[in-house]
């Protein structure tokens, strides 16, 4: 007889549950299934979705919105694991706010406001986790949003592995944004904000106890200073003063964290059901994340970032919402990378440096666990 567990919509088939190989026939979590691939993907459609039944209203985007007494918000929630807790550029803190405020900023929301949620392991130095506090504070203060509530619990040792933090954030939506995944359509210009890979590579390199020859800091930052730039450059009077329309221009926004700028894509290709074509030799990799990765035999594509964004921008706000992205510190090195076609729906392609194509499909899991 197969596992089956009942709900309130019917029934959770664990037999004919097909996961990507080799883990097809797994009956436990693996580390794969936290990494933000085609794992992830169907543990929420094929086990949380169907348990949560008439409950459950999720989308695709990297936070809800709701409307509530005509006031219309994004709301968003993430855990951290990240190990090590601290590494070049930043630490378990500061991911914790970056992260939250960066899934509400990529609906076009103004962050406002953050929950905070401590899980400490027993034996864990109080002077560790007075750092990892500060640093949220820091970040806090310096994406302009407020801690307001919050959760303290401690588990025994040897079962919590130092610290985990949930932050779940709300923020404000201006009338007439309307950012989502699905709005994606052929002819959408496909941009990036900046270097790829340095988050990813750079828990690597502590955790591992790699040397490349320089050190790789991650990129974590708040973004919602840059998607304002960009909404009020994307505007139907194109003005750069956020008049008019302010998603006109800008149809899709996403920070490609687990399973890096390829996961990201092929999530927004098969939410709106068109191809995206990109040009490999316009796609920003820095040397030292290069480097690494041909060192590792992995695909920069795939890596983790923590300040990055991809944007789908119509062909006629292109220009103005590069040049306003590049204005901004955190898109200095913004690169249109591809477009979105009619070929090929819901599949991403790269054209690479010979000239030949190789499809950039969505990853099983996460190349290295654990790095947010």
């Amino acid at each position: 007889m197969p596992d089956i567990i009942g709900t309130d919509s019917g029934a959770v088939d664990f037999e004919n549950w097909v996961c990507p190989m080799p883990l097809r026939d797994s009956p436990n979590i693996v580390m794969g299934h936290g990494g933000g691939g085609a794992m992830s993907g169907e543990l929420i459609e094929h086990l949380f979705l169907p348990a949560f039944g008439s409950a459950a209203e999720a989308g695709l985007g990297d936070s809800a919105v709701l409307t509530l007494d005509g006031a219309r918000l994004a709301f968003s929630t993430d855990s951290f694991v990240v190990k090590p807790l601290t590494f070049p550029g930043g630490s378990i803190g500061d991911l914790a706010v970056n992260g939250t405020v960066n899934d509400i900023a990529m609906s076009g929301a103004r962050p406002v406001a953050l929950s905070t949620a401590f899980i400490l392991e027993e034996g864990t130095p109080l002077v560790r986790i007075a750092a990892v506090a500060a640093a949220m504070g820091t970040a806090a203060l310096g994406a302009g949003v407020k801690l307001v509530t919050g959760d303290t619990k401690v588990v025994d040792a040897g079962h919590g592995d130092g610290i985990f933090i949930n932050t779940a954030g709300i923020g404000i939506l201006e009338p007439g944004v309307d950012i989502r995944p699905e709005l994606a359509r052929p002819g959408d210009i496909v941009m990036v904000s900046g270097e790829i890979g340095l988050h990813g590579i750079a828990v690597m390199s502590c955790r591992e106890g790699l040397e490349f020859g320089t050190t790789v800091c991650s990129d974590t930052a708040p973004l919602h200073g840059l998607v304002a730039a960009m909404l009020g450059a994307g505007t139907t009077a194109g003005n750069g003063n956020g008049t008019g329309n302010p998603t006109s221009g800008v149809h899709v926004l996403r920070d490609p964290t687990r399973g890096g700028v390829a996961a990201s894509l092929n999530e927004i290709a098969r939410a709106a059901q068109v191809g995206i074509a990109l040009e490999e030799t316009r796609i920003p990799i820095p040397a030292g994340v290069r480097d690494a990765c041909g060192l590792l035999g992995l695909d920069p594509l795939y890596v983790a970032n923590e300040g990055k964004l991809v944007a789908f921008v119509a062909p006629e706000y292109a220009d103005r919402v590069l040049a306003a992205m590049r204005e901004h510190p955190l898109g200095a090195h913004a690169e249109i990378i591809g477009r979105c076609v009619t070929e090929h729906p819901g599949m991403v392609t790269a054209r690479t440096a010979l000239g030949g194509t190789r499809v950039v499909d969505l990853p099983a899991g996460e190349q290295l666990p654990r790095i947010c």
